[in-house]
C-alpha cells in the first residue's frame, strides 16, 4: 500500500473508531442546513405528500374492517349503499397513495439532485480556492472520493431521510395508536414484542455504524491507491512495478470487500431478526384474536384490520433499521465533505485590496522568513531588491530555496515573517486577480489541458483573438511545429498533452506567458524539459519576451543564465553571491565553480 493510502486508512480508521454515535457535528450541521435552506418550501411540499400518502395508507386497514364488519352484513341484507361508499373511500385512499408517491419521487429526485449539484459546485470551488499548501498535503484520491462517493452519500441522506423518517415514523405511530383504538387487549399482546425489536435495532445501529465507517474509509483508501497508481503509471511501467502495484491494490480492495462483507453479515442478522420477531408477534396476535373471535369478544373485521396494522408497524422497522445504518454512512461522508469546506484558506484575498491597474515590476523581499514545517527554516531572513525590468537568475544546489522564492513571489504561500512587495505594495494587500495579472509563474511541470493548441495558449487570456494567440506562439518559435500539425492551432493536444513532446509542451506554456503579458515572469526550471535545439530556440526568443519585464529565472542549466543581467547564488536560503554573470565567473567564487562544472558536463 502506498504511504498516502496507508496514512489515510490508519488516520480515518482511528477517527472513526472513536465515535460510533449517529450525530451531526457542528460543521456538518451547518453545511447540511446551508444545502437544505434554499429548498425548504419544496421540502415542506414533499412532507405534505408523504403525510398524505401515510394517512391514506393507514386508512385502508380501517376501511377493510368497516367493510367486513358492516358493509358486507348490510349487503347480505340487500343494502349495498354502505359497501359502495366504503369502496369509493378505499379507491380515493389508494389514489391519494399513488399521487403522494409520484409527487414525492419526482419532487425528491429534483430537490436531491439540485442539492447534489450545489454541493459539488461548492466543493469544487473550495478545492480551487484552497492554497497550494493544502493541495501539497491532500491527495488527489481523497479529493476524488470527496467529489464522488461522499457527495452521493449526502444525497441519500437528504432523500431517504425525508421518506423514511416522515413516512415510516408516521406509519409506526399511527399504527400503534390505531392498534390501541381497535382493541387495547390485543394491542398489549402485540406490544410484548416491542422491546425485542428495539433491542435488536439498538444493536444493529451500533454494529452497522462501526461497519459503515470502516467501509467509507476503505473505499477512500482504494480510490487513493488507484488514482496514485494511474497518475504514476509511466514510472510503474518503467520500473516494472506492475506486480507490486497489483499486490498493493489487491490488499486495499480486499480490505474494502471484507468491510462490506462484515456489514452484510450485520444486515443478515438484523433484518431477518426483525422479520422473525414480526412473524412471532403476528402469530401470537392471530391466536389470541382467533380465540376472542370464537368467544364473540372480537369482530372479524377488527381482527383483520389489527393484523394489517401490525404488519404496517413491523415493516417500517426494517426500513428504519436500514436507514439508520446508511444514515451513519452518510453522516461520515458529510463530515469528510464538511471538513474540506471548513478548511481555511492560508493565502486569502485582503478585505480591502489595493488597486493596481499597471505594474512596473519592482520586487522586494524585506526580512522574509519562511518554512514549510516548523523547525525547518528554508529562508531565515531574506532581503532582496529586484529593480523593474531586470532579469535575475537564481542558482544554487538542491534545497537552497530557489523554488521557494518563486512560490512566494507568486504568492502560493505567505511568509511567516517579513514582507514581499510589488512596486512597494505588500503582496498580501493585492487581490488574487490583480496579482495573477501582474505576476506569472512558469514551471517545468506546466499542465497541458485537453483541447486544441490555441485553447491551451489562450488559457491565461480566454478573450484573446486568434491573431494574438498565433503572435504569442510565433514570439517563442512555437508556431513552426504547430503549423506542421494536422490541424495546426486547432489540433487536439490529447490527455495531458500526450500528443506533444516535452519540448513542445513547454513552448506552448511559454506562449501562454507571452499572451498573458505580465509585469513579472518567474521561470522555475522552465527550460529543463527542452532538448538542446528547442532550448536554443526559446533562449533566442527570451531576449525579446523578457524585454521591459522583470524576470526571475531559476535554473540548473546555466545556459539559461546567460541572458540574465544579474545572478544570485543561494545557499541555505541566504544569498552568498550577487552580481553580473561575467563578474561572478571572473571572481572565482561559487558561481564560477558551478559554471566550470556545467562546461565540463557539456564536453
Amino acid at each position: 500500500m502506498s504511504d498516502n493510502a496507508a496514512w489515510l486508512g490508519k488516520h480515518e480508521q482511528t477517527t472513526d473508531e472513536q465515535d460510533t454515535t449517529v450525530a451531526l457535528r457542528p460543521s456538518s450541521r451547518r453545511l447540511l442546513v446551508q444545502l437544505i435552506r434554499p429548498y425548504r418550501w419544496a421540502g415542506i411540499g414533499l412532507i405534505v405528500a408523504v403525510v398524505a400518502e401515510a394517512a391514506a395508507s393507514l386508512a385502508i386497514p380501517y376501511l377493510v374492517q368497516q367493510i367486513l364488519d358492516f358493509g358486507m352484513p348490510q349487503l347480505a341484507d340487500g343494502d349495498g349503499s354502505l359497501l359502495t361508499r366504503l369502496l369509493v373511500f378505499m379507491g380515493i385512499a389508494v389514489l391519494i397513495q399513488v399521487i403522494g408517491r409520484v409527487v414525492f419521487i419526482r419532487g425528491s429526485g429534483r430537490v436531491g439532485n439540485s442539492i447534489l449539484l450545489t454541493l459539488r459546485r461548492r466543493l469544487y470551488k473550495q478545492f480551487q480556492k484552497l492554497s497550494i499548501g493544502f493541495h501539497d498535503k491532500y491527495t488527489s484520491g481523497r479529493a476524488v472520493s470527496r467529489m464522488t462517493s461522499d457527495v452521493e452519500a449526502v444525497q441519500e441522506l437528504v432523500l431517504q431521510g425525508l421518506d423514511v423518517v416522515v413516512a415510516s415514523g408516521l406509519t409506526i405511530i399511527g399504527a400503534t395508536v390505531l392498534l390501541l383504538y381497535l382493541d387495547w387487549r390485543l394491542a398489549i399482546v402485540a406490544f410484548l414484542t416491542y422491546p425485542l425489536i428495539f433491542l435488536l435495532l439498538r444493536w444493529f445501529t451500533g454494529a452497522s455504524t462501526r461497519g459503515f465507517r470502516v467501509v467509507r474509509t476503505k473505499s477512500a483508501t482504494t480510490i487513493v491507491q488507484f488514482i496514485e497508481t494511474m497518475t504514476g503509471i509511466k514510472a510503474v511501467q518503467a520500473f516494472r512495478r506492475e506486480p507490486r502495484s497489483r499486490t498493493q491494490f489487491r490488499e486495499v480492495a480486499g480490505d474494502y470487500r471484507d468491510a462490506n462483507i462484515h456489514v452484510m453479515r450485520v444486515f443478515a442478522r438484523a433484518m431477518p431478526g426483525i422479520q422473525y420477531i414480526g412473524h412471532i408477534g403476528t402469530v401470537v396476535v392471530v391466536l389470541a384474536g382467533g380465540i376472542m373471535v370464537l368467544q364473540g369478544e372480537l369482530m372479524v373485521g377488527v381482527m383483520a384490520a389489527f393484523v394489517l396494522y401490525l404488519r404496517m408497524f413491523f415493516d417500517p422497522m426494517q426500513d428504519i433499521g436500514q436507514f439508520v445504518s446508511s444514515l451513519q454512512s452518510a453522516l461520515t461522508a458529510l463530515e469528510k465533505v464538511a471538513s474540506v469546506m471548513e478548511e481555511e484558506v492560508e493565502v486569502d484575498d485582503p478585505a480591502h485590496p489595493v488597486a493596481m491597474e499597471t505594474s512596473r515590476g519592482r520586487v522586494t523581499f524585506d526580512g522574509v522568513r519562511f518554512s514549510y514545517i516548523e523547525d525547518a527554516v528554508v529562508l531565515p531572513g531574506l532581503d532582496l531588491e529586484i529593480p523593474a525590468g531586470q532579469t535575475v537568475a537564481v542558482v544554487g544546489t538542491t534545497g537552497a530555496g530557489k523554488t521557494t522564492i518563486a512560490k512566494l513571489i507568486a504568492r502560493f504561500y505567505d511568509p511567516q515573517e517579513g514582507a514581499i512587495r510589488l512596486d512597494g505594495v505588500d503582496l498580501r494587500d493585492l487581490d488574487e486577480d490583480t496579482l495573477r495579472r501582474h505576476v506569472t509563474l512558469l514551471t517545468q511541470e506546466n499542465f497541458i489541458f485537453s483541447g486544441s493548441v490555441a485553447e491551451n495558449i489562450a488559457f491565461g487570456r480566454p478573450d484573446a483573438t486568434r491573431e494574438e494567440v498565433e503572435a504569442a506562439a510565433a514570439a517563442v518559435g512555437a508556431d513552426t511545429f504547430i503549423r506542421e500539425m494536422p490541424l495546426g492551432f486547432d489540433t487536439d493536444t490529447g490527455k495531458r498533452g500526450s500528443r506533444l513532446s516535452a519540448g513542445q509542451r513547454q513552448l506552448i506554456a511559454f506562449s501562454r506567458v507571452v499572451l498573458a503579458d505580465p509585469a513579472v515572469v518567474i521561470l522555475d526550471e522552465a527550460t529543463s524539459s527542452l532538448d538542446i535545439p528547442s532550448e536554443r530556440l526559446v533562449q533566442a526568443a527570451l531576449n525579446t519576451i523578457l524585454a521591459d519585464r522583470t524576470a526571475i529565472i531559476i535554473a540548473h542549466r546555466l545556459s539559461t543564465v546567460e541572458i540574465a543581467d544579474r545572478v544570485l547564488v543561494l545557499q541555505h536560503g541566504e544569498i552568498v553571491e550577487d552580481g553580473a554573470p561575467g563578474e561572478l565567473i571572473r571572481g572565482g567564487g561559487r558561481y564560477a565553480d558551478l559554471h566550470r562544472a556545467w562546461l565540463a558536463s557539456l564536453a
